[in-house]
């Protein structure tokens, strides 16, 4: 096994994803975090929780996400799980389907809190288009279907 193999296969990957308030990071909160931690082939821990974003959540964003205002109205806020969710993110591959919202949500998140957060990032929507050209979709069904995995 050369040494990049044997590298990834120490490597943590962190797969997350979230549910937002909206669209603009600057505007908008997490309501949700889900991440799934993979290594050497094998999920090795799952991290989930609902966040109160402090702001209603729309009728609209409710229906997307089927988060309500009632379902985060005793969550934690996204301040008292940061330190949490840093240790946790720390030394993995940050992995994301378009990676720019989900990581972009977390640094801003990070940043109304005065801190920076800064990670490794793999998105997988720029790996498809690299990887497969050919292809003019690169979303998250396209993907399951070209690879023939079940979504989770």
């Amino acid at each position: 096994m050369t040494s990049k193999n044997n590298h990834l296969e120490h490597t943590t990957f962190a797969f997350l994803d979230i549910e937002t308030t909206g669209g603009n990071s600057s505007r908008d909160r997490i309501t949700e975090i889900g991440i799934r931690f993979w290594r050497a082939g094998e999920t090795v821990a799952e991290w989930q929780t609902l966040l109160n974003p402090g702001v209603r959540i729309s009728p609209f964003i409710e229906q997307l996400t089927g988060i309500s205002n009632a379902m985060v109205a005793d969550a934690p806020s996204f301040e008292s799980i940061a330190s949490t969710l840093e240790e946790q993110l720390r030394d993995t591959v940050f992995v994301a389907h378009n990676a720019r919202f989900d990581y972009g949500f977390i640094k801003s998140e990070y940043r109304r809190l005065g801190r920076l957060f800064s990670a490794r990032v793999l998105c997988t929507v720029k790996l498809s288009r690299r990887l497969y050209p050919e292809f003019r979709k690169h979303n998250m069904d396209a993907l399951i279907e070209r690879h023939g995995l079940t979504q989770v």
